[in-house]
């Protein structure tokens, strides 16, 4: 991996942990999930402008990849809401990239090298023991436990999806512009039904208007620099970067929410950026 790919990714993962951070501080979940999502269509709209039209083959991978956001972001939004999601959401985030690399090997005929595989390893292993800092109450919880182990089939599905689709498309960009309007109006759609005050507060509360261009703009420029980095470099290895933002997430707790740290989150951390720094000495 190159180290401009590197640090684009190192970006989107600080950029993805704080809008999770907004989404997961906020005390409706319905509101502050809808403004992110939401947020996706105006910045996606505009930067159409400059994005080329994606090649044909590519659109049957902007609408899959369109429901598969869709899912991801229903069962982000109550996994939230089951309780502390520290205790399980970890699950999802570590499985990803270990999901991604087994079907990379098994079926995309993609081969790695022991320490690119180490660092894969490492750094799912380091996230995944993030779930036993604050004991073993998450994991005895079996809904939320399966909830997490969905959520992460999601993002190993959706990464896979994008990062095909982006290079038969032809431009990083323009794929992911189109696929997040979409996925922005599939949301709003199932959002209609479920709760519909979510997406009328978006516009009428300054907290929605805020978490609709703060969120969603930072998610939708971690996920575009994401899509552009599946182009470069080989997805399982994208998908294990971008889930250091667990760490980034630990660390903005730490530091800004005053948040305890104890030696399980410095060895856990300590896993995740043993295995970043693999991914990025590989050659």
């Amino acid at each position: 991996m190159s180290l401009i790919v590197f640090i684009v990714v190192l970006s989107a993962a600080v950029l993805h942990a704080s809008w999770n951070g907004l989404v997961k501080h906020s005390s409706d979940k319905f509101l502050s999930m809808s403004a992110v999502v939401l947020g996706h269509m105006p910045f996606g709209v505009v930067m159409l402008v400059y994005a080329p039209m994606p090649e044909a083959a590519s659109w049957p991978y902007i609408v899959a990849g369109a429901v598969l956001h869709t899912g991801y972001q229903l069962f982000l939004l109550y996994s939230y809401r089951i309780g502390d999601l520290t205790q399980v959401y970890p699950i999802a985030r570590g499985a990803a990239p270990l999901i991604v690399a087994f079907v990379s090997v098994a079926f995309l005929g993609v081969h790695f090298e022991m320490m690119q595989l180490l660092g894969i390893l490492a750094i799912g292993a380091g996230i995944m023991s993030l779930v036993i800092v604050r004991g073993v109450d998450g994991l005895g919880n079996r809904n939320a436990g399966l909830m997490a182990l969905a959520t992460g089939c999601f993002i190993a599905a959706y990464s896979l999806n994008d990062g095909t689709g982006a290079r038969l498309a032809g431009t990083a960009l323009g794929f992911y512009c189109w696929l997040t309007i979409l996925n922005s109006g599939f949301f709003a759609g199932i959002m209609w039904f479920l709760q519909p005050s979510a997406l009328k507060n978006v516009v009428r509360q300054r907290n929605g208007r805020k978490l609709a261009l703060l969120g969603g703009g930072g998610s939708f420029l971690a996920y575009a620099l994401v899509t552009w980095a599946f182009t470069q470099a080989p997805i399982a290895l994208v998908t294990a970067l971008r889930e250091t933002s667990i760490v980034f997430a630990l660390l903005i707790g730490v530091v800004f929410l005053k948040e305890r740290v104890n030696l399980a989150k410095v060895v856990s951390v300590a896993l995740s950026l043993l295995g970043a720094v693999l991914l990025r000495i590989a050659r």
